[in-house]
């Protein structure tokens, strides 16, 4: 079976903004592709100490106070605007807001325009009392071409540190609030004023932050996600399958007789080796196995491997050893069936989970489908939601393509943290 599945602005406008939302200095985390650029002073900026250069968060005394410390974090539900640079007290199970400011130190306005501007966030992979976040600052044509810095989250307890699907996003004062891709904490996301094309002025008027959510999440040996897409019978040949341009996401819509693959991903968060990792699919009532359609991914078997002892979705498959961050995927494909279907709108929820050292994880995902029963109005379909595009996107669209061996390093670099 086939599974390939516009205005220059004064200095004096630059400056009439200093002072406002200071935040708490913290130590020295930053970085930058200089091996440390200097600071200065709105004062001096004002005085033409840039002359022509462009430069990035380099200012003592700006907005958010020291911009070297342009890294920070607080809890989602803090409406303040007080950023924690320096170390954030987790408290398990709360979502947490990180950040990067970004601003070009020219006073020159369009008259000094950072080419190519992105933004990206390293995360944490792995279980601990301390996890850090990094975040990254590039323009092609200014001096430095890659600013860093970072915020710490503790706790007493280990933990692991969640990305929010979907919630990466963009402010500033002429496009207000625009969603970015999930690319920004694997390869970076293009950053712009007026629109998205890697462009920003010099100056105040124009700068903006990058925000992020991310879960602290106590402990666990492992971690599974589970993501969706749909599938057709393929026209050349009746018993293959194709998934045209659908991507994985946490849900997908589909009609009784329709097809959809289910995507799941197995992490190993221990800093040891672990062995025997058993997964197993949890059918929803209205969802039929298709036999001989498990597929594993993993660095032994780059191009797939087919699994025909069809088991995934009843007692479950070891899927072998694993190091640490040692990463897998398993893929398999089910049909939508009409076993009792409620009339209208019907959820139906596939849970996936990993059981290692006697620990289970657990993730779901889930497949929409409207029965419509004589005498009920049609109803109004329900969107999509939008595809992941994150690091598990990115390694599965790949993988989809055949590009296994390019998808995985990918992956697993991107992962790591970029210096």
């Amino acid at each position: 079976m086939n599974k390939l599945y516009k205005a220059v602005l004064s200095v004096a406008a630059c400056s009439i903004v200093a002072g406002a939302m200071i935040a708490p200095q913290a130590v020295n985390a930053w970085g930058d592709s200089s091996h440390g650029r200097p600071s200065y002073t709105i004062a001096q900026i004002d005085n033409g100490i840039l002359g022509d250069t462009i430069t990035f968060n380099s200012i003592s005394d700006g907005k958010i106070g020291d911009e070297k410390n342009f890294v920070g974090a607080k809890l989602s539900t803090d409406t303040g605007t007080i950023w924690n640079a320096d170390t954030v007290n987790v408290e398990l199970g709360k979502t947490y807001t990180v950040r990067i400011y970004v601003h070009n130190n020219s006073p020159k306005g369009t008259a000094a325009i950072a080419e190519n501007v992105t933004a990206n966030f390293s995360l944490p992979t792995t279980v601990g009392t301390e996890q850090t976040i990094i975040g990254y600052i590039n323009s092609s044509n200014a001096t430095p071409t890659r600013y860093w810095d970072e915020v710490k989250f503790v706790s007493d307890q280990d933990f692991y540190l969640k990305y929010v699907e979907g919630s990466a996003k963009y402010t500033n004062a002429k496009m207000g609030t625009v969603s970015l891709p999930n690319e920004v904490i694997t390869s970076g996301a293009t950053l712009g004023y007026d629109k998205l094309d890697g462009k920003i002025p010099g100056c105040y008027a124009y700068d903006g932050v990058v925000t992020i959510e991310v879960e602290a999440k106590a402990s666990v040996s492992s971690k599974v996600s589970k993501t969706v897409r749909k599938v057709v019978v393929d026209s050349v040949a009746e018993t293959g399958f194709s998934a045209g341009e659908n991507k994985f996401a946490e849900s997908v819509n589909a009609e009784v007789g329709e097809y959809v693959e289910f995507q799941i991903e197995y992490t190993n968060l221990l800093g040891e080796r672990v062995e025997n990792v058993m997964i197993r699919d949890a059918l929803p009532t209205n969802m039929e196995y298709v036999n001989d359609t498990t597929v594993l991914f993993n660095s032994n078997y780059q191009q797939g491997v087919l699994l025909k002892g069809n088991t995934v979705t009843t007692d479950g498959i070891n899927i072998g050893n694993y190091g640490p961050n040692g990463l897998a995927y398993i893929r398999f494909i089910a049909k939508v069936v009409d076993n009792g279907l409620g009339c209208g709108a019907n959820e139906l929820t596939n849970w996936a989970s990993a059981t290692v050292n006697n620990k289970v994880v657990k993730d779901d995902a889930k497949v929409n489908t409207n029965k419509i029963c004589e005498g009920e109005p049609t109803p109004t379909p329900t969107p999509e939601e939008l595809p992941i595009t994150g690091a598990t996107e990115v390694a599965g669209a790949a993988l989809g393509a055949g590009a296994v061996t390019t998808a995985l390093g990918y992956f697993i670099a991107s992962r790591k943290k970029l210096m």
